[in-house]
């Protein structure tokens, strides 16, 4: 089970790491996020950088170690992680890595309707989706393979090679699922599609798959 945090946010997950090599005020935590792909790893709201800079400085993982002015620019504050803050890194870390949380997945919420489809336009749209799959994965290994001909440290690059994983995964189960569709191995893909050629109404078509769900096996 997930720890309560303080700050429970992912991005403030992201500026303790930002911090742990040195100080750095709000426009040098910003810009290691970006460099280190940080948008990529997580969802990152950066209007909201600010609000979470604060929200750890009052939790005490981030401290206020002095400002300074460039020019004619505002005073920026100068922020350094705490030795809560590093210990919260390091736990967060942790839990991050061993205890699996269940995740909101678009594709899994559409595939828990997928009988308002008929059954041939659901191999249309799984087709559709394994191109761009197909187009995403290319794009990411030859980002790896660039990231790995400047002898960048493995250990620096396996959440993109874990992603990888995920979208190789994804597309192997959703092509099997569209052969499945294609070949007629899908279990009663014929009712499926006849309940569609008879154009009976979205809403009656999840209840007739419950009704079927729930009837009785005959002995």
């Amino acid at each position: 089970m997930a720890t309560k945090r303080k700050v429970n946010n992912l991005l403030a997950l992201a500026v303790l790491s930002a911090m742990i090599d040195r100080p750095k005020h709000r426009y040098e935590i910003a810009q290691t996020l970006r460099d280190r792909g940080k948008d990529q790893d997580m969802t990152i709201k950066w209007g909201s950088l600010y609000t979470v800079v604060q929200n750890l400085e009052k939790v005490g993982y981030l401290e206020i170690i002095g400002s300074e002015r460039d020019g004619a620019r505002p005073e920026r504050v100068i922020y350094q992680l705490t030795d809560a803050g590093r210990a919260e890194l390091v736990d967060w870390t942790r839990e991050l890595v061993a205890v699996p949380e269940p995740e909101q997945h678009r594709f899994v919420a559409g595939l828990s309707i997928l009988s308002v489809l008929p059954p041939d336009e659901v191999i249309e749209l799984l087709g559709r989706r394994i191109d761009a799959l197909g187009h995403i994965i290319d794009g990411v290994r030859a980002e790896l393979d660039k990231v790995m001909a400047m002898k960048l440290p493995r250990l620096f690059i396996i959440e993109s090679e874990f992603g990888l994983a995920m979208l190789e995964a994804e597309a192997a189960w959703a092509r099997s699922l569209r052969d499945e569709l294609v070949d007629g191995t899908f279990p009663e893909v014929e009712w499926w599609r006849q309940v569609h050629a008879d154009n009976i109404p979205p809403a009656e078509v999840v209840a007739a798959v419950e009704g079927r769900m729930t009837q009785p096996e005959s002995s």
